[in-house]
This record gives C-alpha cells, structure tokens and sequence, in this order.
C-alpha cells in the first residue's frame, strides 16, 4: 500500500535489548575468538542515561604501539551478538597516537610530577608520537520513533542505519553512534610498556534526530580538519568550542568573534595612516612607543608558548609586526645596506620635540624606581615555585607577566605627557577607539576563548587606561 515506501523504528516494537562492548587489537571480528568482554548491560534501557568504569586489560601488542578497537554491540538480550541477526554495532579505535605534552619542572632543583630519570627518557624521545589510551567512551541511540521515506532518506543519517525486512514492512534498527567530539586531548592518557589494566569510562545518552544529524555534520567537520593537517591539539579546539559550551552561546561567540576582527582590522588600518602621515613626535611618548612594541612581541611568543587559540594569536602577531614598524617611525630611522651589512640612521628631533623628550624621560625615572624591583622579584619569586616546560618558557612567562602586570605603568608616560603638554590633540583617537571596543570585547569574552590568565587580567587593565585618557580628552 501507501506506506510500501516507509522505513519503520525496529524500537518501536519495544524489543528486550543488551548492550555489549569488547576490545580487540582486530579491526574487524568474525567471531568470539582474541576479544574481551568489557562491559554488558543485559537489561539495557535506551531511554536512562548511565556512567561506567570499567578496567580494560591492555595487550601486549596495543603496549608495543599498537591499537586497541573497541566493538560496542546493541542486540537482543539473551543472545550473543554474532548469532543475533538483528544486531547493531559500532567500532572505534580507543588509542591513538600522539606527542606527548612536555613535562612543566621546577628549573632550580630539576624536579617534576615524576622523577629525574623519567624526566630525561622524555628528553629524548620528545617528538616522537607515542600510543595514548582514549579513557572515554560516549554512546548514543537515536530515540526518536521516526518513519523515514524510504525514497528520500537523509544521507548523514543512512550511513549509520541498518534496514531489514520484517513481513511487508522495511524497518531500521536502532541507530547506534560513538560521540567522536567528546573524545578531548585531556582524557587522553600515555601507555606505558608496563601498564596491564587502563580505566575506560563509558557513558551513555539517548539523543534526538536533529541533534544526531548536527553532531554528524560536526565529526565530519572535525574529520576534515585532521586531513587537512590539523594535529589532535588543533582540532580539540574546535571539539571543545562545541562541546564545552552551550549552542546559544556558540553562536554568540561567532558573531562577537567576526565583530572582534573586524575591529582588529579596523585598529590596524586606522593605526597605520595614523602613522604614516606622522612628520613629528610632538606629543608623543617615545618611550611608550618602544615599551607597547616590546610588550606586543614579547605577548606574541607568550600565547605562541603557550599554544593559544589562533583567534588570539594571529591579530597579536600583525598587532607585533605593526609596533616594529612604529619604532622605527618614532626613532626616525633609516636602514641603508651596505652589502649585506645594515646601517641605521636616526633623525634629528626639533625644540616641541626635545621638550616632549624631557617629560618622557621625567615620567620614566620615577617609573624606574617602581619598576625594576618589582620585575626582578616577580622572576626570580616564579623561578623558585612555579614549574616550567623550559628556560624559555620562564623567561618569555617572566616577560610576560611584567608586561601584564605593569603594561598600565608604560601607558602612564604618555598621560605625564599629555597632561605637562595640556593637549591630546596629537594621539590617534580613531585607533584607540576601535582597540577600546576590542577591550570591551575582550572583557567580555576573555572567559570563552582558550588564553592563559594573566592575558584575562591585562584585558580588564586596558580598560583602566582607556578611561582616563578620555577623561583627559574631556
């Protein structure tokens, strides 16, 4: 009749189901031969969510680098999945390979989480991926009794269905499906060559045809990315962004990260005819000058450090480039080559200029006094009790934190400045106002975005100062 073309819910006879998931080191199985029993739900509920450990024992084969799959199994309770015609299952490989994350030591004594000789074996073996046991699980049945059209079944979703012919009627069985997305780089553990037994969580949610589509749509994404060269740490990103946070949020987040760039973009082209048309320094704080370009390209090899989102990392390095072109606009330099050997040549300052100078090094020399011992302390304080990847690592992080926590007190020669000169006539308004919507931007998001803290802070800082050089205007 009509209903020839349709494709039933198998679920919706209500059929007493069990769930089970074996590992093997096989990526196919014929039958019950080299594969282990995990876990088995005999009375298993598609509608009530669940959270299991169990403890896998890890083969010799999958400890040598080797993989380990895992085959989860929805069928008929009381029957073992290969004598059941009517079963449904899914595979996924439940290790992976991997750099392994460099272990953070305390730079004076040596020591880490584990011990010296550790520490030294992964010297050596630094960049060689290594075998990683997936410790998480998630599994999902569509619960929906919905009757597709067997003329026009949606593509994402008919890759995971498998039909049969009960009587007349064509039916789907449950569709069962592993959340790749909740897979993330944290749950991530190394395997050793001594380790026998691994924790594996399993979880479980029923999930609503929409969402399922979505999250195919979203894998698929994310599988694309990986074959285009982003590495595990790349793509969790982008799996976090839709994991972690709520989807109303997410589309939040895209709309004030398109506006974010876009006042990026409009803060760079603003600042640079700023500076181009600049014949003079009058006004303008040298120093400031040179402070905002060491801080922007010490900034820049922080979050490169610490492997921040490149939303944040690609405005800040163009933001470096930029400063350096500043510097030598304010200097009023000159590069000649001589060969392959440069020759700087610095410009004269006139009288406005010179006076400009003299309130710049004032404000500097009370600065100092504040300054050094305070930078000197916050290094060698970090030094003693923070841990660190690498010397590196601590001196860019020492920098660092020296340009966050006293970024403001290198904005305060230019307000000396302004208020000896008694005119901020001469600043770039037009700039500024777009980096102080970025600021606000920033304050608002810095709690979304993956940045190290002390970037939070200094976002909350700029605020500070954007307000007292509009008092000043005012």
């Amino acid at each position: 009749g009509a209903a020839g073309g349709c494709v039933w819910p198998y679920l919706a006879r209500r059929p007493k189901l069990q769930l089970s998931v074996y590992t093997t080191t096989r990526s196919s199985i014929g039958a019950e031969s080299n594969i282990d029993l995990v876990l088995n739900v005999e009375d298993f509920d598609i509608e009530s969510k669940f959270e299991r450990t169990v403890n896998v024992s890890v083969p010799k084969k999958t400890r040598n680098n080797g993989t380990l799959y895992a085959f989860v199994f929805l069928h008929h309770a009381g029957i073992l999945p290969w004598h059941d015609g009517k079963q449904v299952h899914v595979v996924s490989p439940l290790t992976t390979y991997m750099v392994p994350k460099p272990e953070e030591i305390n730079l004076l004594t040596g020591e880490s989480a584990t011990q010296q000789i550790e520490a030294e074996k992964q010297t050596n073996a630094l960049d060689e991926p290594v075998s990683h046991w997936r410790s998480r699980l998630t599994l999902n049945v569509m619960v929906e009794n919905f009757v597709f059209d067997g003329s026009s079944l949606p593509a994402d979703v008919h890759r995971y269905m498998k039909m049969v012919q009960l009587g007349k009627t064509v039916h789907y069985l449950p569709i069962l499906f592993i959340d790749q997305l909740s897979n993330r780089v944290k749950d991530l553990m190394v395997i050793n060559r001594s380790t026998t037994e691994l924790p594996l969580t399993v979880s479980y949610d029923k999930i609503s045809l929409g969402k399922l589509r979505f999250w195919i749509h979203m894998q698929d994404a994310v599988y694309s990315l990986q074959q285009f060269g982003f590495s595990e740490k790349d793509a969790d990103e982008v799996k976090g962004i839709f994991v972690d946070t709520n989807l109303y949020f997410l589309a939040l987040t895209f709309f004030v990260a398109a506006f974010h760039l876009l006042f990026d973009f409009l803060a760079f082209k603003n600042d640079i005819s700023f500076w181009k048309k600049k014949r003079s320094m009058i006004g303008m704080s040298t120093k400031a000058v040179l402070w905002r370009c060491f801080s922007t390209v010490v900034i820049f090899l922080f979050l490169l450090d610490e492997q921040t989102s490149l939303l944040v990392l690609i405005p800040a390095g163009i933001g470096a480039v930029i400063e350096l072109w500043k510097v030598k606009k304010a200097l009023k330099m000159t590069i000649r080559w001589q060969g392959l050997r440069p020759k700087f040549q610095f410009g004269a300052y006139n009288d406005s200029e010179k006076k400009t100078e003299e309130y710049d090094a004032q404000a500097m020399k009370y600065l100092s006094y504040l300054l050094y011992p305070l930078c000197i302390g916050g290094a060698v304080y970090s030094l003693l009790n923070v841990k660190y990847k690498s010397w590196y690592s601590w001196l860019i992080n020492s920098f660092v934190n020296g340009v966050y926590a006293f970024g403001f007190l290198f904005m305060l020669p230019q307000l000396f400045v302004n208020y000896k000169m008694k005119s901020v006539a001469h600043l770039p308004w037009k700039a500024f106002t777009y980096k102080a919507f970025n600021t606000f931007i920033d304050d608002i998001f810095a709690f979304i975005i993956t940045m190290p803290t002390s970037h939070r802070l200094a976002c909350f800082r700029d605020d500070v100062v954007f307000l007292v050089y509009l008092y000043q205007r005012w």
